[in-house]
């Protein structure tokens, strides 16, 4: 098991964007993906990319059985996402609460499409092509944009709805 540290809001890599993977089913590969998975079922997350704990690759993973986190969430099924592409099937957007385990103890509500294709790879190089909508389409979202940088405070449109989870009354344990 290698659970890694998770960089925080304020690291210079997580405002980079990752490079591409270009071999797959490689031992190097295993391992991250081994260390990406230990890492985010220890933090409870939902989702996790490979800038979080530290390596500058187009790497994500998530899913969501049931999420402390996210009580609420319908289930996301566990998805190694390798070079992702989003593409918004509507213009709908729908704000909801987000948090992140590299902005801890803090949430905000965050615009994201309703409605999502998303393509890539997996880890053996198979092609992954999903149409989804609700949680799962903004998990994707929110993963994907760590690849480029991005983090979900920036997306923010009323800061009003940002804060520490405690202050805003939203009851979930600790980021």
């Amino acid at each position: 098991m290698a659970i890694k540290p998770v960089l925080r809001m304020g690291h210079p890599l997580l405002r980079q964007v990752a490079k591409s993977v270009d071999q797959f089913n490689t031992p190097a590969l295993m391992s991250l993906l081994e260390d990406m998975f230990d890492t985010m079922a220890y933090l409870d997350g939902a989702g996790l990319a490979a800038p979080q704990i530290g390596v500058s690759l187009r790497v994500v993973i998530f899913g969501v059985k049931h999420n402390a986190r996210y009580p609420d969430a319908e289930e996301v099924p566990l998805t190694v996402l390798i070079n992702p592409i989003i593409t918004p099937l509507t213009e709908e957007l729908e704000e909801d609460w987000e948090g992140c385990l590299s902005v801890p103890g803090l949430r905000g509500r965050v615009p994201r499409y309703t409605v999502i294709r998303y393509q890539g790879s997996d880890e053996h190089g198979n092609i992954i092509d999903r149409t989804v909508s609700g949680f799962h389409a903004r998990v994707v979202q929110h993963e994907c944009d760590h690849l480029d940088g991005v983090l979900y405070p920036s997306r923010i449109r009323d800061f009003n709805s940002f804060g520490f989870s405690q202050e805003l009354g939203i009851n979930t344990p600790d980021d």
